[in-house]
């Protein structure tokens, strides 16, 4: 192919728009440029980017939220729950971030690859393309771990499309939620000599063999050490043809740290890179020394062009295989398919929790003290994410948590009760912090850790339990004997204390109150464990005191819950005039025929706007009417992602009988999908504005999503044959 000589005598394809005869020189050379519209999409409104701009990548232990600009705003280390290291999205001066990018673009991508969550950004300009692909290592199935095993890196490839394009990378970490010291250091690499391998225990380990592709390894890397964790940044080029090599430079920052308030100095480095060429950024843990031989050489292999190439294979290899097991041939099975790989980047492998969402401290309204820790494991939101994994057929992780499930139910509370919540070991008390000395995104404060809702009482818990528990036994594997005696004792809690006032699902911090939501949950759980009895035979001393009370539950919804005047089922008992969302809920668990007049009439006082009495504006869905509802909260906050596509569900099944209804569940679902991020995240609110608000990605609006979409699809499909 032919090519003209470009700057510094790199050859260029004749291609290239730059070396063709625009009939622009007349402009008066680069002056033309000034007419280009600039579309890159990393604006940010007082240093900071909006939600919906962020990726996610993770190894099944944490994750890291990548921003469009190339920049790594937050990531707790190594686990969901650990302090975080990189927090700007909360405090754009000292949060701590990890930034690569061109100095200059005019457009800027970012997906996915195929099946997989490797997150790849493009930077696009006159002068050149560059890709920085992002992700954290995870092994292949059945992959020896002795020998390769996990490595807790996160990596960053920063190839060049085409072109040159000038890079500019930061490194700037804060340990211990910006609260704690540390000194950064650039030293050299001990090269690793070698023999490709190390004696282990069982024998020799062997590691990646070579290639013949040309690469430089970094001969200093930069080491970050506060009080309780060591980190380092390194770097590998892989070279193009006959080209300069890039010239990486780290410098070390202490301006920043002194005008900013940073704890300690970041890095940078900038540099030039070529068409062809690749460097590989990796931030980790220091391994710590051992004395069992081999095992520290297992965990900081030799850092080669091949090693990277394997560990790109193994993810890419692990992501495809995971998601290829997913049974849903309906629509939309593009979104269907993302929602369910986030919903497995918030599994922590260990334990099969799942936490609610992976971040802390993003508002509900900018400017609001709505700003919560969702790092932990909610019954409920477990539960009904086994429920989405079981529709999908991901069976092995519906069986991790029921594993988790079992173990918490052996530790119950001294009155017989669970907790709501979790951490993702299993903890029960989860102490909530204010984090006053971060400025919390956009000056939305408090920031806090921790949650003071864990030792809630809400009674709706037993019935997503009760629930998940039984859709496991029929679609997954029978459960034990173990859990069935689990299942009793939780049967007869709820027995004893369905009646009680509580907090219910929306974690209100006002007074407590008999909510619908809670007693229709009460009812599920009674009727779902009569119902596990009945299939498995297994003995069931309390049966008649189940079904007597699983009935009294049930008239008194349909009496006390129930406003003939307004004709809606109500939010609580003390609260007749309220309409809320969570009623919603009744036609999905069976509660409810969707097409009873009573949740019918309710449905339709929900789609009016506040204004009217109802909950819904511009066909998104508010859990309640915050304007009338006292929550003990104050301030506002936007609709919920989750409450919407429960519309769209209980419309959905209304709308096998009543086309109408069906109509407008495709509409409000096909809108619904428009609110989702460029990647097809949600997060737990949506603003009057359209923006993003919230923890993201949240678990709750990515199952919802699922079942609306298998449900809705379900009953298209009716229609169409």
């Amino acid at each position: 192919m032919s090519s003209t000589e470009g700057s510094k005598g790199i050859p260029h394809y004749a291609a290239d728009a730059r070396d063709q005869p625009l009939g622009l020189e007349d402009k008066g050379g680069a002056e033309w440029k000034k007419d280009m519209e600039n579309i890159h999409c990393n604006m940010r409104t007082r240093g900071y980017l909006p939600i919906e701009n962020y990726g996610i990548i993770g190894n099944l232990h944490t994750v890291a939220l990548c921003g469009t600009d190339g920049s790594i705003d937050f990531c707790c280390y190594p686990e969901f729950d650990s302090p975080s290291i990189f927090a700007r999205i909360l405090d754009k001066d000292k949060g701590g971030h990890f930034s690569i990018a061109p100095e200059s673009h005019v457009s800027n991508k970012q997906q996915y690859m195929p099946k997989s969550n490797i997150l790849a950004t493009r930077f696009l300009s006159d002068e050149g393309v560059a890709q920085v692909i992002d992700y954290m290592h995870r092994p292949e199935r059945n992959q020896r771990l002795s020998s390769k095993p996990l490595l807790p890196w996160i990596i960053r490839r920063v190839q060049i499309v085409r072109g040159s394009v000038k890079l500019k990378m930061e490194c700037y970490p804060a340990f211990n939620y910006a609260r704690d010291s540390h000194k950064t250091e650039i030293i050299p690499v001990v090269q690793h000599q070698s023999d490709a391998h190390v004696r282990g225990k069982d024998g020799p380990l062997k590691f990646y063999p070579e290639d013949d592709e040309k690469f430089i390894t970094c001969q200093k890397r930069v080491e970050f050490k506060s009080g309780n964790l060591t980190t380092d940044l390194r770097y590998l080029i892989r070279l193009g043809d006959d080209q300069p090599l890039p010239d990486i430079k780290f410098h070390i920052d202490n301006e920043v740290c002194e005008s900013r308030g940073h704890k300690g100095p970041g890095v940078y480095a900038e540099f030039e890179m070529y068409e062809g060429q690749e460097v590989y950024f990796i931030f980790r843990e220091v391994p710590k020394a051992t004395t069992i031989t081999g095992i520290h050489s297992v965990m900081d292999p030799p850092l080669t062009l091949s090693l990277m190439a394997a560990l790109f294979r193994q993810t890419s290899s692990y992501w495809l295989k995971w998601i290829d097991q997913m049974k849903y041939k309906g629509r939309w099975r593009e979104h269907v398919m993302r929602s369910a790989m986030i919903l497995k980047l918030l599994t922590y492998e260990p334990t099969g929790a799942v936490v609610a969402a992976p971040t802390f401290g993003i508002p509900e309204a900018i400017g609001g003290a709505r700003n919560w820790d969702y790092r932990f494991v909610w019954v409920r939101d477990s539960a009904f994410t086994v429920y989405a994994f079981l529709r999908l057929g991901f069976t092995e992780e519906a069986a991790k948590f029921m594993q988790f499930v079992e173990k918490r139910c052996a530790d119950l509370n001294s009155d017989g009760s669970l907790n709501i919540m979790y951490s993702i070991h299993g903890e029960k008390k989860l102490e909530e912090i204010e984090l006053n000395h971060l400025d919390g995104y956009r000056s939305s404060r408090p920031v806090r850790i921790g949650n003071g809702a864990y030792d809630h009482l809400q009674l709706d818990v037993y019935g997503e339990l009760m629930d998940s528990i039984y859709l496991y036994n029929k679609y997954g594997a029978p459960v034990s004997y173990e859990m069935w005696c689990a299942v009793k004792k939780l049967a007869n809690y709820v027995c004893a204390n369905y009646a009680q006032p509580d907090m219910s699902i929306w974690e209100v911090r006002g007074k407590k109150q008999n909510f619908t939501y809670s007693r229709v949950m009460s009812w599920v759980a009674l009727d779902r464990a009569l119902r596990l009895s009945e299939k498995r035979m297994f003995p069931c001393p309390d049966r008649e005191k189940w079904l007597r009370v699983r009935d009294e539950i049930y008239e008194e919804v349909q009496t006390k819950c129930w406003n003939p005047e307004l004709k809606m089922f109500t939010q609580s008992i003390e609260s007749p005039d309220a309409v809320d969302a969570s009623c919603l809920i009744m036609p999905l668990v069976f509660f409810s025929s969707p097409v009873d007049p009573r949740m019918l009439s309710t449905i339709e006082r929900i789609l009016l706007p506040p204004e009217k009495g109802g909950l819904l504006a511009n066909n998104l869905v508010f859990r309640y009417n915050f304007l009338t509802t006292d929550d003990g909260l104050g301030g506002l906050e936007g609709a919920f992602s989750m409450c919407t596509f429960w519309l769209v569900e209980a419309m959905a099944r209304a709308g096998k009988y009543d086309p109408k209804y069906l109509k407008r569940a495709v509409l409000m679902f096909e809108e619904m999908m428009s609110y989702a991020n460029h990647l097809g995240l949600y997060s737990e609110e949506v603003a009057r504005s359209g923006e993003l608000l919230g923890n993201v990605p949240q678990a709750f609006s990515h199952l919802a999503f699922i079942s609306a979409a298998y449900n809705l699809d379900r009953t298209l499909g009716k229609y169409s044959s």
